[in-house]
């Protein structure tokens, strides 16, 4: 799969399907700011690609190309757009992210859901992004993708703009999975938001959620722990609209006359008010409707001279709420046109659809007076589109406070949507205002559409992005095996075959998932006796040595095992090591790294308190002490008991910065010894000075192993999931089998 140096991720791809008359589907690029920046941002790298949902569900599509850009999509399940996009995103997030004008909704289904989604964007864009490359993340519905990216791929740059606002923290507290989602934007290297106060917002909710260190604009994040620190800064960065692409349309003869038209179908009003909306609670609607219908009962206005024109763009229809604010407004709207209409003209010229792009220029021509009344909104680009559509400088923008928008264009008439008397007076200003004052206003206004435009907007993140991401070298192992990539049969007995005919080898192996199905009693557990057979006759031939490297404290592998002095045991990731057979070179070990101090044990006592006291808010979970670590398993939590104790885990993790914290299958094991099974095999091979080694592991503590082999080693990955193993077997069965077959071949070999 070919990588690129940017790569965009948003909830949408930049294109929608078209069903031509054929039966084909041919991909046009969709209308809006965000597409024509990323086009713009495109062209100034020598690789882009955009990483999104193509927008219909249970569509599995492979990556394509369409004007020029390289689009990677997403599949979503019916069920998934219903729990993370209409559930969480739409029925949780924004509401609250929009001051609670609507009452959120929180149920653990979509949180669940939204994270799953979120996995698989942060899945797709790392895949496809190159080397040191940058990833820009956008919006709402992604706000976990950012860590999620940072966790595979620690040398990309990652960016986040959100393009909503961002809550105070009395209200962003009310979110259940708060820390998460904080915790996930903090995976970014710039987030971006839209106003200054947004910005602070999300920096009081770092301060207050997290305790992390906040100077300035800049977060320090602590690695979990001896993972070392990193900064993320918030800035502020006003998204814009393509100004002149939107400046230029006003000069096509085709949109002049579509603007003249307008008028004429409308009866040729003296004054055209106008309305731009998706049909959505958080733009004010119903509050201009009441006042315009008060301005026309007060006889303020007569709708014989002046008509109200709003446009309501359908929006997300599978919601209640939506459905609930659709039938009021056309209520409202019909009972006002039923009051005071003329015969023949309407008082409220209501259109609930999408227009073109043209005509949506020739309506902001035609209008006198537009109203943006949002309640609170991110930026609120029609009031920007509108500015842009008049060069002739003429035309008044009255503009809600709680728009983002309301930062930049100070000319426009300043208004509290929430005061319905003072949204009429200034309705009624900017009907009566003079060309004079309107050219004046409207100069001002354009001053700062057409200079800070969309391309600014895109670069000058970018730019920021650039100075401020510190990406890491490339650390992570080489995937060898895809997740769902199984070895043949005669990959596997060909390597095997070469392996036992090298003169001195080492067979290892971990011990639970592999040479013993995991239980949920780790006591219970139970090793093939064939398995354990097979290593101790291994261990007796010569120029073969045998190793059990696992998890588990050595006085309990030793327990569960029996093994003879001839098979090595090492417990607690490689922190302990038994008895050595005579002919290795103990010499080889570094002791030092093993040893327990004083401050050492106090510090394991103080991780088993705190993981003790997060298993006893967990029931189920449970701690293991091991001589130099301590360990929550989380197998047998109830319910959601197992994320939730794992979270609250690894959050302790980023307080520690001299402990080695790993994170394996429903385990997180803190040792105050650095010790990995790599090291441990690494040592022990040397010891022996074998020539080549096999290991078989599960685990992710197993692939410390498996990124070490070279030509000749056999690292053999047990169970599913990507790894740097090049060999793959299914089960604990399979390993049994294996070991025994190692055995024949060596045996054979004499």
């Amino acid at each position: 799969m070919p990588t690129h140096d940017l790569v965009i991720v948003a909830n949408r791809l930049p294109v929608d399907a078209k069903t031509l008359p054929d039966g084909a589907t041919e991909w046009v690029t969709s209308p809006g700011g965000l597409v024509t920046a990323m086009e713009s941002v495109m062209r100034t790298v020598d690789s882009g690609a955009w990483v999104g949902w193509p927008g219909s569900p249970d569509e599995d599509l492979e990556p394509f190309q369409a004007d020029g850009m390289h689009l990677y999509p997403v599949m979503l399940t019916q069920d998934e757009v219903e729990k993370y996009y209409e559930g969480f995103s739409n029925g949780t997030l924004w509401p609250l992210y929009h001051d609670v004008i609507a009452a959120p909704s929180f149920h653990r289904a979509w949180w669940d859901a939204y994270v799953s989604a979120n996995r698989r964007f942060a899945r797709a864009a790392a895949e496809v992004a190159a080397p040191n490359g940058t990833i820009w993340v956008h919006d709402y519905q992604l706000q976990l993708v950012p860590e999620m990216i940072r966790a595979a791929r620690p040398d990309v740059r990652i960016g986040f703009f959100n393009h909503i606002p961002f809550p105070p923290f009395e209200l962003f507290a009310q979110l259940p999975k708060r820390k998460q989602v904080v915790r996930g934007l903090l995976g970014a290297d710039l987030v971006g938001f839209q106003r200054e106060n947004d910005a602070q917002n999300f920096l009081s909710s770092v301060r207050r959620l997290l305790g992390y260190h906040v100077d300035g604009q800049r977060v320090t994040v602590p690695g979990i722990g001896t993972a070392p620190a990193r900064g993320v800064t918030a800035g502020t960065f006003p998204i814009s609209i393509d100004s002149r692409a939107v400046s230029a349309l006003t000069e096509d003869e085709d949109v002049r006359e579509r603007a003249a038209q307008l008028r004429r179908e409308l009866g040729d009003p003296a004054k055209i008010v106008l309305g731009v909306d998706r049909l959505d609670y958080t733009k004010g609607i119903r509050h201009r409707l009441k006042a315009w219908g008060e301005l026309l009962n007060d006889g303020a206005v007569d709708p014989h001279d002046a008509v109200f024109v709003q446009v309501a763009t359908p929006s997300r229809e599978r919601v209640e709420a939506y459905r609930q604010l659709r039938d009021e407004v056309e209520l409202t709207v019909g009972r006002i046109n039923g009051d005071f209409a003329p015969i023949g003209r309407p008082a409220i010229s209501y259109q609930h659809r999408s227009f073109s792009r043209c005509d949506m220029t020739a309506l902001y021509m035609a209008a006198d007076v537009v109203l943006v009344t949002a309640l609170r909104d991110g930026m609120n680009l029609v009031a920007k589109e509108y500015v842009a559509s008049r060069p002739d400088l003429r035309g008044v923008l009255v503009l809600s406070e709680f728009a983002g928008a309301a930062d930049e264009l100070r000319a426009a008439i300043l208004v509290n949507p929430h005061d319905i008397d003072e949204l009429k007076a200034a309705t009624l200003r900017a009907l009566r205002m003079p060309d004079d004052e309107q050219e004046e206003a409207m100069r001002s206004l354009r001053r700062q559409v057409m200079d800070h435009d969309v391309q600014a907007w895109a670069h000058a993140f970018l730019a920021e992005l650039e100075s401020t991401g510190q990406p890491e070298e490339p650390s992570t192992p080489t995937i060898r095996l895809a997740d769902g990539e199984d070895t043949t049969d005669e990959d596997l007995s060909a390597a095997l075959e070469a392996f036992v005919h090298t003169p001195r080898i080492l067979v290892a192996s971990d011990f639970d998932g592999v040479l013993a199905p995991i239980v949920s009693d780790r006591d219970a557990v139970q090793p093939d006796q064939r398995a354990l057979g097979a290593l101790r006759d291994l261990a007796e031939l010569g120029g073969v040595n045998v190793a059990l490297i696992s998890g588990r404290a050595l006085a309990d592998l030793d327990r569960h095992t029996r093994m003879p002095s001839s098979v090595v045991l090492v417990g607690s990731h490689g922190a302990e090591v038994g008895a050595l057979p005579a002919e290795m070179n103990a010499g080889v070990l570094d002791a030092a790294a093993l040893t327990m101090d004083e401050g050492r044990e106090a510090l394991l006592a103080s991780i088993t308190r705190t993981l003790q006291r997060i298993a006893d808010q967990h029931p189920g979970a449970e701690v293991e002490v091991k001589p130099t670590a301590a360990v929550l398993h989380t197998r047998n939590a109830r319910g959601r008991g197992a994320v939730n104790a794992t979270e609250d885990a690894l959050e302790y993790a980023r307080s520690l910065p001299d402990v080695n914290v790993v994170p394996g299958k429903e385990v997180v094991e803190f040792s105050v010894v650095h010790s990995s099974k790599g090291a441990a095999l690494e040592a022990l091979a040397r010891a022996c000075a074998a020539d080549a080694w096999l290991y078989l592991g599960d685990d992710v503590t197993d692939e410390t192993v498996f990124a070490l082999a070279e030509d000749g080693d056999v690292p053999v990955k047990v169970g599913e999931g990507e790894t740097a193993a090049s060999l793959r077997i299914s089960d604990p069965e399979a390993a049994t089998a294996l070991l025994q077959r190692v055995l024949e071949l060596r045996r054979a070999r004499g």
